[in-house]
C-alpha cells in the first residue's frame, strides 16, 4: 500500500503566525488564497494525479471536468486545513448533526463502543461536538503530527472530554487501546488507511476491490462492541454537517473472517455514500486501489 506524508504542512512558526492572525482576518481572506496556491499544488505537488484518477475513474467524469474536481478537490482540503488551525484561535463552526441520537444512547450506556471515521471531510472538527459526559473518548492519532498541531489538539479536546492516543511503532498504544475498552469507554479511529506492514481485509469501493486495515475490524470482531461511522462534511463557510450510521454486527455464527469483511464492506459502503454527496471532499491524495493484492489480505 502506498505510504502518506501523514502529518500537516508547514513548520512550527508558520503554524504558530496561522493561529495568530486567524484571531483578527477574516477566514475568506485565506480562502482566496488557497484558490491560487492549489494551482501550484496541482503542478508540483504529488496528489494531483491520484486526485483526477479519482475523478475520471471512480466518478466517471469527463477529462476536463475531472481536472476541474481535482481543483476543487484540492481548494477544499485547503480549506479544511484552514478551518482547523482557526478553530485552535478560538474560530467558532456550527455543526448540523444527523442521527445524534445513535450516538448519544451508546454514549449513556455502560459499555464501550467504537467510532470509525475517514480521511473525508475533517474528523477533527467533530471532536468539538460529539461530547460524552459519560465516558471519555479515546482517539487514536499519528504519532509523528506537528507539534504545534498536537499541542493544540490537546488544549481543545481537554475541553470536551477527549484523550489523545498516538500510534506509535513500538506498538504501545495497543495496550491503551484495549484499557479504554476494559472501561467501556469510546474508541475513535479512521480506518481507511493502511501502512506496508499491516494486515488488511478487501472489500468493494467505488465499483473495485480496495485494502483496509484489518487491525479496527478485528478489534470490534474481538470485543463484539457497537460501531459507529462517524463522518465530518464541511458545507458553508462556518458550518460542518455530522453524518452518523451504525453498523450492524456480523452474526456470530460466521467466521472470524467472514465477520471482519461484512464490517468492513458496510464501512466502506457508509463512506462511499456520503462522498457521493460531498465527491470534493475526499482527501485520500494516493491511490486506493491497488491491482496487486497486499500479501497479508484475508483473500
Amino acid at each position: 500500500m502506498q505510504q502518506w506524508q501523514g502529518k500537516t504542512d508547514g513548520n512550527r512558526w508558520m503554524q504558530q503566525q496561522l493561529i495568530f492572525w486567524f484571531r483578527f482576518l477574516n477566514l475568506r481572506i485565506y480562502y482566496a488564497g488557497v484558490g491560487v496556491v492549489a494551482l501550484f499544488y496541482m503542478l508540483l505537488g504529488k496528489g494531483f494525479r491520484p486526485s483526477y484518477r479519482f475523478y475520471r475513474q471512480r466518478m466517471g467524469m469527463s477529462s476536463l471536468r475531472a481536472w476541474w474536481w481535482s481543483y476543487k478537490n484540492h481548494v477544499r482540503f485547503g480549506q479544511v486545513m484552514i478551518d482547523r488551525f482557526a478553530r485552535y484561535a478560538g474560530k467558532q463552526f456550527e455543526m448540523t448533526i444527523e442521527d445524534y441520537d445513535l450516538f448519544r444512547r451508546l454514549a449513556h450506556s455502560d459499555g464501550p463502543f467504537v467510532m470509525l471515521s475517514a480521511h473525508v471531510g475533517c474528523y477533527e472538527m467533530g471532536g468539538y461536538s460529539l461530547v460524552s459526559e459519560q465516558k471519555p473518548i479515546n482517539m487514536l492519532v499519528f504519532a509523528e503530527e506537528t507539534e504545534t498541531v498536537m499541542k493544540n489538539r490537546e488544549q481543545q479536546f481537554a475541553r470536551t472530554h477527549i484523550r489523545m492516543i498516538p500510534m506509535k511503532k513500538d506498538m504501545s498504544h495497543l495496550f491503551a487501546i484495549n484499557d479504554a475498552l476494559c472501561k467501556g469507554e469510546i474508541l475513535s479511529m479512521t480506518a481507511d488507511r493502511c501502512n506496508s506492514s499491516e494486515k488488511t481485509v478487501t472489500c468493494r469501493f467505488f465499483g473495485s476491490d480496495i485494502q483496509l486495515p484489518m487491525g479496527p475490524f478485528a478489534t470490534i470482531v474481538q470485543r463484539d462492541v457497537p460501531t459507529l461511522v462517524v463522518l465530518v462534511m464541511k458545507e458553508k463557510v462556518r458550518s460542518y454537517r455530522i453524518f452518523i450510521r451504525q453498523l450492524r454486527l456480523p452474526s456470530a455464527q460466521l467466521s472470524r473472517r467472514q465477520r471482519i469483511e461484512q464490517l468492513a464492506g458496510q464501512y466502506a459502503e457508509a463512506i462511499e455514500t456520503v462522498v457521493r454527496r460531498y465527491p470534493e471532499q475526499w482527501f485520500n491524495f494516493f491511490d486506493l486501489w491497488q491491482t496487486t493484492p497486499s500479501p497479508h489480505s484475508t483473500r
